[in-house]
């Protein structure tokens, strides 16, 4: 039987990872699509009795060369996407630092400059990815806030988000710490384990935070119901509320893996930063238990296997860095070698992993963190 308009794939002759297809199916909308499919795989299982809510291809989400949208060079998105972070996260410092002293916080500058920072997402989004993995993380905090409002974008984007919403989800990202203006400063700073009733003062920040921004009236309430339930997890046992499955509401579901995600890349004073390939390994552990499943494929589709701007190790022994996705060979993406076999500067090389000779192929053979060999990833960016 021939694939179809209509028809439910629900497996590929190949690991999803593998394709530029989503990992819970999807539902073939036109010819088109039928042909687009059989570009990357040889056989496709069709569910007939699928009754689930649809999922599209939406193959016109990317930028194509017929609509006269050019992406600009890597570099220079990422120039600019750093001024618009930069911008953002010195606005959210002023806010936190209004609240702390007891004075309203101008919600509205945080929405204002967070927006071109959406911008830069539609524009290339793994330049942006790029930034948030080069990024220095002096201050914790404000930072945070802002990569979970890209996090979030970039997932919301891959899902299919209007432009109202990823505004709103943006913003309640980038407001979901301001609770912790409220608890005592060396309690956030603190090294070593929590006990139990530092736990309970901590677990109040999302209900002290969504108090907060309650009191200006202009704010949207669905940045609040974020702000509030961004600790809340699929199975109950999240905070505050012990909420589970869609009783959460869809935008602090998002926020709440991008949360999880941003923090394990992130060194905190009581943990050392993580390899995106370790966080991401803990995301699908807690799929469907403590993060709604989709939503964690989603994101793994959105941001790759091995995000932009991360430091890898080849089989060959030569180190480099990740500078552009391969969309349907996720293991293979361009990357541009700057170490070579001895872990020596060398001069930088560019080498896509999915076009090579068989006879002397090279592949990731584990990620870096950021800063190993001696590797200053940001030089080889801005």
């Amino acid at each position: 039987m021939s694939l179809q308009p209509g028809m439910f794939v629900a497996e590929l002759d190949r690991p999803w990872l593998e394709t530029p297809f989503s990992l819970q199916g999807f539902v073939i909308q036109n010819t088109s699509e039928v042909l687009y499919v059989s570009k990357y795989v040889d056989h496709v299982y069709v569910d007939a009795e699928y009754k689930g809510r649809p999922v599209f291809l939406n193959l016109t989400l990317e930028p194509t060369a017929d609509q006269g949208k050019k992406r600009l060079e890597i570099k220079e998105d990422i120039a600019h996407a750093r001024i618009c972070f930069d911008n953002a996260a010195n606005t959210l410092d002023k806010v936190y630092d209004s609240l702390r002293s007891g004075r309203n916080g101008d919600f509205e500058a945080v929405q204002e400059s967070i927006t071109p920072l959406i911008e830069s997402v539609f524009n290339n989004k793994e330049a942006v990815a790029a930034l948030l993995r080069l990024r220095e993380s002096d201050d914790y905090r404000y930072h945070h806030g802002i990569s979970m409002a890209v996090w979030a974008a970039i997932l919301g984007r891959q899902i299919g988000l209007h432009q109202d919403e990823l505004e709103t989800l943006a913003l309640g990202c980038a407001m979901c710490d301001v609770g912790m203006t409220q608890l005592p400063g060396d309690l956030l700073s603190q090294p070593q384990a929590l006990t139990d009733q530092q736990l309970r003062i901590i677990r109040a920040h999302p209900k002290m935070g969504a108090e907060l921004v309650a009191q200006n009236k202009n704010v949207n309430i669905e940045v609040l119901a974020i702000i509030e339930n961004h600790h809340e997890r699929a199975d109950g046992s999240g905070y505050p509320r012990g909420m589970d499955g869609t009783s959460i509401p869809v935008l602090a579901r998002i926020a709440g893996l991008v949360d999880a995600y941003d923090a394990m890349i992130t060194p905190r004073p009581y943990a050392p930063a993580r390899t995106s390939h370790e966080a991401i390994q803990e995301l699908m552990d807690g799929k469907g238990t403590l993060f709604q499943e989709s939503l964690v494929e989603q994101f793994i589709q959105a941001i790759g296997l091995f995000p932009t701007g991360t430091l890898v190790e080849l089989n060959s022994g030569e180190v480099g860095i990740v500078t552009r996705q391969n969309e349907t060979r996720r293991l293979k993406p361009e990357i541009i070698i700057v170490l070579d076999e001895q872990q020596q500067e060398r001069d930088p090389c560019i080498v896509d992993l999915s076009m090579q000779d068989s006879s002397n192929e090279r592949w990731i053979a584990r990620e870096l963190l950021p800063g190993s060999y001696g590797v200053d990833s940001e030089e080889y960016f801005i």
